[in-house]
C-alpha cells in the first residue's frame, strides 16, 4: 500500500549569508564631488573587463558618512550572522571604486585576506546584478541534471539586483561576478571593501 498523504519537510543547512540593505539618503553633493575627484584626479587603472581606482584605501579620509553607514551594517551582520561570544572589532581594511562601462563585466573572483566583503552601489541601471556561485558547485555538478525550473536547492549560481544606494555584505570567500548588462547605457559605479578583525577569536 502506497501512502500519499504523508507530510514532509525540507531543511536548508549551512546557508551562505548575503546581507542586503539600502541607505536612506542619496549621495550628497559633497560625496558626489569626492567620488568625481577620485575618478578624475587620483585616477583609475584598467582591470580585465572594468576599471578600479588607484586609491585602494578610499575610506581613509574620504566618504566618511558612507563609511559610517557600512560600519553600522557590518556590526549588525556580525551580531546576527557570526554571533560571537567575545566582543570582536571588525574593521574595514581596503576600499576602492569600480567603474563598469556598458559592455564591461567583472570576472568571477573572491576576496583574499578578508573575512567579510562589501559593495556599496553608487550608480546603477535597472538590469544591473551581482551573481554568486555555490562554493560546492564542482561536487554538485559531478552529476548534472537538466532542470525544469531553478530554485535555491538546484541552482549553482544566484543573482541579486544591484540598486543605487544599496549595500551588500557577504563572506569574502564567496565567488561572485558581474555579467555584462546588455541594456546598460551609463557607467555602473560601485565601492567595494574588505574587512579584518581584532579580538579573541576562540
Amino acid at each position: 500500500m502506497i501512502m500519499t498523504n504523508q507530510t514532509h519537510t525540507i531543511h536548508g543547512i549551512f546557508p551562505c549569508p548575503v546581507y542586503i540593505v539600502k541607505r536612506d539618503s542619496n549621495l550628497s553633493p559633497k560625496e558626489a564631488k569626492e567620488i568625481r575627484k577620485i575618478i578624475d584626479k587620483e585616477g583609475m587603472y584598467k582591470n580585465v573587463g572594468n576599471a578600479s581606482s588607484t586609491n585602494s584605501y578610499i575610506f581613509n579620509g574620504k566618504l566618511k558618512k558612507i563609511k559610517q553607514f557600512c560600519e553600522q551594517q557590518l556590526k549588525i551582520y556580525v551580531e546576527q550572522v557570526i554571533v560571537p561570544k567575545e566582543e570582536l572589532d571588525f574593521y574595514i581594511t581596503q576600499s576602492w571604486l569600480n567603474i563598469t562601462k556598458p559592455g564591461e563585466w567583472h570576472h568571477q573572483h573572491s576576496h583574499q585576506n578578508s573575512i567579510i566583503s562589501g559593495v556599496f552601489y553608487i550608480s546603477t541601471e535597472e538590469d544591473d546584478r551581482i551573481t554568486f556561485t555555490d562554493p560546492n558547485v564542482k561536487v554538485k555538478e559531478l552529476i548534472d541534471f537538466e532542470k525544469k525550473e531553478f530554485n535555491v536547492w538546484n541552482s549553482s549560481i544566484w543573482s541579486f539586483p544591484s540598486v543605487t544606494n544599496q549595500l551588500i555584505l557577504f563572506p569574502s570567500w564567496m565567488n561572485h561576478k558581474v555579467e555584462v548588462n546588455e541594456k546598460a547605457t551609463t557607467d555602473r559605479i560601485s565601492l567595494s571593501f574588505n574587512t579584518f578583525v581584532g579580538g579573541i577569536l576562540g
